[in-house]
């Protein structure tokens, strides 16, 4: 069970869950139409700690801060209270980024591993978010070609329980401004210039612990 013991120590609308589609095999994105959709998503002079054309509150915005020296470096932890995702680094040190989180019980709480990263990733819903919400995933059942358009963004990491893909992901959003919500349908999603910056920093096999608002430090600081 995951408990405060093994968090941080710190003082204080839609789319999201989804598939890999193989009918877009033969449609990866080229290298440098990659690096001009990395430059559209990025704010001029971009700065993670102070560029913040999206409107955040500013405590969504990247930071380091100390984290317990417990802690495995590479591991990323979700507080589903705060909203924040903290990606731990070596020396007793963390960052941390706002996220949004899964609305209502869609968002899953447990413990996954990163068995996949991919690079301005396809998108398609999955059934159960089409057979929930026809009206707004219907039209997307045959994928979504990569792009600033897309849902997963820029970024995705896939977590899985052993073997098998969840079909959660941490990635990033073409809806900046639902970060410190709920608001997906059980993704985490971050800011497209955030998770690139995550992204590279993260290696596969590396663990996720999502934890419940009654786990959360936040819900007993």
């Amino acid at each position: 069970m995951l408990t405060r013991r093994h968090f941080i120590q710190t003082t204080t609308a839609l789319f999201s869950a989804s598939v890999s589609s193989p009918l877009f095999a033969e449609s990866w994105p080229t290298v440098s139409q990659k690096a001009a959709w990395d430059a559209q998503v990025t704010p001029p002079g971009y700065n993670a700690a102070t560029s913040n054309p999206w409107g955040l509150h500013r405590r969504f915005l990247p930071q380091r801060v100390q984290a317990n020296e417990r802690l495995v470096p590479g591991d990323i932890h979700v507080d589903a209270v705060a909203k924040y995702l903290y990606h731990i680094e070596a020396g007793g040190t963390a960052m941390r980024y706002g996220v949004a989180i899964g609305r209502g019980d869609l968002y899953e709480p447990g413990v996954y591993t990163i068995k996949r990263k991919v690079e301005w990733p396809h998108w398609t819903p999955t059934q159960s978010m089409i057979a929930r919400e026809p009206e707004i995933y219907a039209q997307f059942e045959g994928g979504v070609e990569p792009g600033p358009e897309n849902a997963l963004g820029s970024r995705a990491l896939y977590l899985y329980v052993g073997e098998r893909d969840t079909y959660l992901r941490i990635h990033g959003t073409p809806f900046p401004r639902s970060i410190g919500t709920s608001a997906s349908s059980g993704c985490v999603r971050m800011v497209m210039a955030h998770i690139n910056d995550l992204y590279s920093n993260v290696e596969i096999s590396s663990t996720a612990f999502l934890y419940s608002a009654a786990e959360s430090v936040a819900t007993r600081s």
